[in-house]
């Protein structure tokens, strides 16, 4: 393997920790630049490693919000399931948030398990890709004209309900069949329709990604038919690692960003991306 496979690998992970985070589809950007610079591997190899790349980006979340949602210790324990003992360790607002997590990822995984194979066959494609970018970036715009001047219902994460985290998992099945669509984008724009604020909708994001972003990298693994060679193996490291350092800097921004700014911004560069990314496809990467 030479230098310049290092740097591309390198160069994936930077991309995938920026894109996972912002709503502005880490598939879209992918595909691009996969077009623009080639890893010297296989399909299936490529395949295998655009999805396992995301676990340097789920660390970074586990590493920012540890404190979040690490559900047991004595400190900072407002809700413990008992005063005194063994139990008291347990911190029970954070098992009702993870139970809520749990239920927004239910139609992901189904979706997933049943579906997995024919999403990339037959829409993992650039015209699906574009659309998506395009029609939620239309969404984004749309969506903060309509809450502008309306309160948030939810402003903290015990306020979100099972229903609500029911509803934003359907958004993110969006994510999970259209290519395109951004996991994070789906979800934050489901969350401000139905009332979530913006801080709480990032967030409840970045945790719903730790189980659903593992699980996909998992499948992967298990359909993989090949044998990983040390130089792939490699080249997941250094993607990985990329991916972890870029996400940390990436999740911080998002989180200062949304406090005073919308996600307009994002649904205009979601736009042009799809605009381009059409305009590539058709008439330069022919």
């Amino acid at each position: 393997m030479n230098i310049l496979d290092k740097l591309i690998a390198l160069l994936f992970g930077i991309v995938e920790g920026i894109t996972e985070w912002l709503p502005i589809s880490s598939t879209g950007h992918m595909i691009l630049l996969n077009e623009l610079v080639k890893l010297n591997v296989t399909d299936e190899f490529l395949s295998l490693y655009l999805v396992v790349i995301q676990v340097g980006a789920i660390l970074a979340v586990l590493i920012v919000f540890w404190k979040d949602i690490w559900p047991f210790g004595k400190k900072d324990n407002k809700h413990p399931l008992t005063k005194g003992g063994l139990l008291s360790y347990v911190k029970v607002d954070k098992f009702i948030m993870w139970f809520k997590i749990a239920v927004a990822c239910i139609p992901a995984v189904i979706v997933g398990l049943l579906f997995d194979d024919l999403v990339d066959e037959y829409l993992y494609n650039y015209m699906v890709v574009a659309i998506a970018l395009i029609i939620f970036g239309i969404a984004f715009i749309a969506t903060e004209i309509l809450i502008k001047n309306k309160k948030p219902k939810c402003k903290t994460m015990d306020e979100l309900s099972y229903i609500d985290a029911l509803i934003i998992g359907f958004f993110q099945v969006l994510a999970a069949v259209f290519p395109g669509t951004s996991r994070s984008g789906a979800t934050i724009v489901g969350s401000l329709m139905i009332g979530i604020s913006r801080e709480v909708a990032a967030k409840f994001t970045f945790f719903m990604a730790i189980p659903v972003m593992l699980g996909a990298s998992l499948l992967k693994i298990m359909k993989y038919n090949g044998v990983i060679t040390l130089n792939e193996l490699l080249l997941l490291g250094i993607g990985m690692v990329s991916a972890f350092l870029v996400s940390i800097v990436i999740i911080k921004f998002l989180l200062s960003y949304i406090r005073k700014h919308d996600f307009k911004v994002f649904g205009i560069y979601r736009i042009i991306l799809g605009i381009l990314v059409i305009v590539f496809f058709r008439f330069v990467f022919k």
